[in-house]
């Protein structure tokens, strides 16, 4: 049973998602809210393994609540729910932790699956907002937040854990990259897991940040590394 919180500051939304995702035998809504600061307070009580959250909202928007969500309770899994394909919220909210960036156009079923995918470990990004948002991802994570590395902690990496990263700086999921270097999805979060713990860092969204800052120092590297 997946359990979700759903965050949204229109009514009618909220009723709307309440309604046809508690219609999901595997699905349990466990609280529905209007802000974020009412995410936080709900959360040590209704325990949500996924939160579908507004970017739009008062008091405390969706990528505010996003950074704080993550820092207290890193396990919960936040999909990004909005109208607005805004850049720089994208950004922040991937930047932030989000596992997903979807619009409210999209259908139930697609929801469903979304909601499916990012509580199986995966990132889930709506597919028109994808190329604009991997090219502004790459634009941003060059000019702020940068994410530095010791040498040492590099070249702890492995040739096979090398291209797992060049992956997930292009935003890709789990079974995606599994297909493109030909390994089971088990492997390769294994590999994400190895990669975490060598180079220190917290999340995919930070790994991708650095492959991206670090592609002309680092990917080069790759061939004399194989």
């Amino acid at each position: 049973m997946i359990k979700v919180l759903i965050a949204d500051d229109q009514e009618l939304m909220r009723q709307s998602l309440q309604i046809i995702l508690s219609s999901h035998a595997d699905i349990e809504v466990v609280g529905v809210v209007k802000d974020g600061e009412s995410v936080i307070r709900s959360i040590p009580h209704s325990k949500p393994d996924i939160i579908l959250m507004d970017i739009r909202m008062p008091k405390m928007d969706g990528v505010q609540c996003t950074k704080i969500v993550k820092e207290k309770y890193p396990d919960i899994k936040i999909i990004i729910l909005t109208m607005f394909d805004d850049d720089e919220y994208v950004y922040d909210a991937l930047k932030y932790g989000a596992s997903g960036y979807l619009l409210k156009g999209i259908s139930m079923e697609s929801l469903k699956e979304a909601i499916i995918t990012v509580y199986s470990g995966s990132a889930m990004i709506n597919p028109d907002i994808t190329k604009k948002m991997l090219s502004f991802f790459s634009q941003m994570a060059k000019q702020r937040d940068i994410i530095s590395v010791p040498v040492e902690q590099v070249r702890q990496l492995n040739s096979a854990e090398r291209k797992v990263i060049n992956a997930l700086s292009y935003g890709y999921s789990n079974k995606e990259i599994a297909d493109i270097v030909n390994l089971s999805m088990g492997t390769v979060r294994n590999y994400i897991s190895s990669i975490f713990e060598k180079l220190g860092l917290r999340d995919r969204t930070q790994i991708a940040i650095w492959a991206i800052q670090s592609k002309n120092n680092f990917f080069e590297e790759e061939d004399d590394d194989t």
